[in-house]
This record gives structure tokens, C-alpha cells and sequence, in this order.
């Protein structure tokens, strides 16, 4: 018999590809702002795909944040609960395809499946920018899905308890890698190429005038 986690909240994606980090703030916003029992476990699940199997698997409800292709408009928020949720991946569920399906309908085969699954994605603005940021459309919506996990939470039993102002917490990633750290080490545009390596771009640029 299973040993399960009564909550994962998992935030996936890339904070290196502007919007694709969207997961990985959430989960970072919510664990800033709440205090949450020991039966829930806040993960950034970045881009682990299938190495999650056996965390999400062994948890009886998942709620997980990613940046979805919805094909709405930039910034649009949405809530899939349950079957709302796609296993099979016959539709990608995020643009980085991080293997969130795939586990999901492993679990399913195996008789593991989660007993509730939560999704909360937001239409991404920008993916194709290596080493940007959040755009402000996506980053404006961090307050509101901390309060719809909160409640989410909340409504499965686990209530959070808001952190003070100015609270020292154990963060959930290394210093570097925090919002506030890695957007004051980020080169600008004009420093740094987030297109492609500009020595592969040159010579292509070079071969199309030939």
C-alpha cells in the first residue's frame, strides 16, 4: 500500500525562456506568502518530466502551476480541475511539453492517479527569449493565482497561514535562482543574444546573402 502525500503543489517550466518560468515563480510566490501544514509539499518541479512520476504518483491531490497554451489571449488565466486536466497527450498540456501528461497517464495505467488534480496556467506572452524574464502580463498575475491555490488548498483542508511581512523562510531554490537575484544578474538585450547563439546566426546571415 501506497504511503502518500496528502498535497504536492508543483510549479513546472523554465525560468531561463521568459514566460515558460511561470510555474516555477508561482510555487516560489506561494511559498513566500503562506505557511502551510506538513501534509503539503510545495516542489519546483522545473523541467524533471518523468523523474516526478514517483512524487506525484504517491500524492492523493495535486495542484500544479505552468504556463498553458490556451490559444486565448496573452495573460488569460484558467483553472482545469480533474478530468478538465488532459493525461493522454493527445493536446500538449504547457509549450515545453515537460512530461506533466505523460506522468499523469503512467499514473493512470499503474492504478496511481492522484485522487484530485488542479492545473492553474496562464496564456504565455513570450517563450522565445533564452535568459528573459516574466512579461508583465503573466508576472501581474502571480498575486491572483497565490490566492486561487490558497483557496484551493484551503477547500481541500489545508489551509495556509499568511507569513509576516519581512518573514525569513527557507526558500524553496537556491539564492541564485531567486526572481529578485536573477533579475538583477540578467544581461540586457543588447549584452547577450536570447535568439541563438549569434556565431550560428551570423553565418546564416552570411550564407542567405551569398
Amino acid at each position: 500500500m501506497d504511503i502518500r502525500c496528502e498535497a504536492l503543489v508543483l510549479g513546472i517550466g523554465n525560468v531561463l525562456w521568459a514566460d515558460e518560468g511561470f510555474g516555477v515563480r508561482a510555487v516560489e510566490a506561494l511559498h513566500a506568502a503562506y505557511v502551510f501544514p506538513p501534509q503539503v509539499t510545495l516542489r519546483d518541479g522545473g523541467t524533471l518530466g518523468l523523474s516526478l512520476y514517483e512524487e506525484i504518483a504517491s500524492a492523493r491531490r495535486v495542484l500544479v502551476f505552468d504556463a498553458i497554451d490556451f490559444k486565448l489571449a496573452p495573460g488569460t488565466l484558467k483553472v482545469l480541475r480533474d478530468a478538465e486536466v488532459p493525461a493522454w497527450g493527445r493536446t500538449r498540456l504547457s509549450p515545453h511539453q515537460n512530461g506533466f501528461n505523460d506522468v499523469l497517464a503512467l499514473a493512470q495505467l499503474n492504478g496511481r492517479t492522484p485522487e484530485r488534480i488542479v492545473a492553474i496556467g496562464v496564456q504565455p506572452v513570450e517563450l522565445a527569449d533564452f535568459g528573459g524574464s516574466l512579461r508583465d502580463a503573466v508576472r501581474a498575475r502571480l498575486p491572483e493565482v497565490v490566492a486561487l491555490a490558497a483557496q484551493e488548498l484551503s477547500a481541500w483542508g489545508f489551509a495556509g497561514t499568511p507569513r509576516p511581512p519581512n518573514a525569513v523562510f527557507e526558500p524553496l531554490n537556491a539564492a541564485s535562482l531567486a526572481l529578485e537575484n536573477y533579475e538583477s544578474g540578467r544581461p540586457s538585450t543588447a549584452e547577450a543574444c536570447r535568439i541563438g547563439d549569434p556565431r550560428v546566426l551570423a553565418r546564416a546571415f552570411a550564407a542567405g546573402r551569398d
